[in-house]
């Protein structure tokens, strides 16, 4: 478990709870998209070191890997200013805003990194298992399905699945394991446990996984084919904890707007705060989600994930993949910005890093790339290093004019055109 250093410390102790200061009436915000690159780093985190990740830089490596990203939109709003990006040069001016987010709460993992953009930081770290867990919890899990299980080894999920895929299919015992992210995950071959009995099984853990043994998320990874053919469906489901705070998205839900999760958001907030949500298989998927919800969403925030980046590349050491998925999502961003109404906002930025280069296949401690753009925002603006990814969230409850008693500093004074500055 990691121990919090005292430089740590004091990053904390600059986004402890502020009030945000609104500017009411002067520009009411209809609707914000906040996008996650779920993994794309772009390094420099201040205490990488603490995590063992120094040098680690998720968008750089992957370019260099690769001899250079081609990324022309994302680079035409400022993503080639938040560091050296072979292929993705710095530009003078932009249509909105960059700059890079610094994340204070203790750890690397998906939830802990959603949870500070939304609000909410974290003092203590999810508790990890790099041994596997305690057999008595086995034993007590064991009890509560009604079967032995296989595995319970930290593990890469599509290496595991292969290596323990037959034997699960001769027994029926579902495989346990887990990874450098506190997570507890059940993988179990849809013909042998359908998927909705691999639910039930993981909620009987979660109901189990708490105290000491809170992980952040139990979950389900079904999967079909043959021995040497195995492959994950997806039919993954998150099961998380609540969050032990409000999130903006609490806040927003409140005071009556829409809050609508794309892709993992549901699992990840463990549905609270959300009006409605869209599960989503790839980052495709999410992109096509999120303008359909453009389409239709009169008012409030749009928050997607794009999860690809970080499981089938970061954590496969593949940056040939995590480049051809960048530019997958370059494409899409003029039909994401086309979508735009006149008082809306795009906010782009990442959860933590997963460098595909870097030894291991875990997530890497970086900061993360920032980009705003959108008919509201300011042009050519930099809003710097943040000190917290709750910047977001502060600046999401400025943005609507919601008062705003959690984690982080509002930039939304510095990229946000007032209405007689837009006029």
């Amino acid at each position: 478990m990691l121990i919090q250093s005292r430089r740590h410390s004091s990053l904390l102790e600059t986004c402890l709870i502020r009030r945000v200061p609104i500017f009411r009436g002067t520009n009411v915000m209809k609707r914000i998209v906040l996008i996650i690159m779920d993994s794309v780093g772009c390094g420099d985190a201040p205490d990488a070191d603490h995590y063992g990740d120094s040098g680690a830089d998720t968008l750089s490596h992957v370019a260099r890997a690769v001899g250079g990203l081609r990324l022309p939109n994302l680079g035409a709003l400022g993503l080639g200013n938040v560091g050296e990006i072979e292929g993705v040069p710095p530009v003078s001016r932009t249509p909105g805003a960059w700059g890079r987010l610094t994340e204070v709460s203790c750890g690397k993992d998906t939830t802990t990194g959603h949870w500070e953009l939304a609000g909410v930081v974290l003092p203590q770290p999810f508790p990890v298992y790099h041994d596997g867990f305690p057999r008595a919890l086995i034993e007590d899990f064991e009890r509560r399905i009604g079967r032995s299980t296989l595995g319970n080894v930290p593990s890469s999920g599509t290496e595991i699945i292969q290596r323990l895929g037959e034997e699960h299919i001769r027994s029926g015992r579902p495989i346990v394991y887990t990874s450098a992210d506190s997570v507890f995950q059940i993988a179990a071959h849809e013909e042998i446990v359908p998927p909705e009995e691999l639910y039930r099984m993981c909620s009987a853990a979660r109901e189990l996984l708490t105290g000491e043994h809170a992980v952040g998320r139990v979950i389900a990874r079904p999967f079909i084919g043959r021995a040497g053919e195995f492959q994950r469906t997806s039919r993954r489901k998150d099961f998380s904890l609540q969050p032990p705070a409000d999130t903006v998205l609490d806040e927003m839900r409140r005071a009556g707007f829409s809050v609508v999760g794309i892709g993992k958001i549901e699992d990840i907030f463990a549905a609270r705060g959300l009006t409605d949500c869209d599960h989503t298989a790839n980052n495709m998927e999410g992109v096509d989600a999120t303008l359909e919800r453009l389409r239709s969403t009169q008012s409030g925030l749009i928050f997607t994930n794009l999860v690809d980046f970080d499981a089938l590349y970061g954590h496969r050491n593949d940056p040939a993949g995590y480049a051809a998925a960048l530019g997958q999502l370059d494409q899409r961003m003029p039909e994401l910005l086309s979508a735009l109404g006149p008082d809306d906002l795009l906010l782009i930025t990442a959860d933590h890093g997963n460098d595909p280069t870097y030894p291991g296949t875990d997530h890497t401690r970086e900061r993360v790339p920032l980009l705003v753009a959108g008919p509201s925002a300011l042009q050519n603006v930099s809003v710097g290093t943040r000190k917290s990814f709750a910047d977001v969230a502060a600046t999401i409850a400025e943005a609507f004019e919601l008062t705003w008693d959690g984690a982080g500093q509002s930039f939304a004074n510095d990229v946000l055109a007032r209405k007689s500055e837009a006029a």
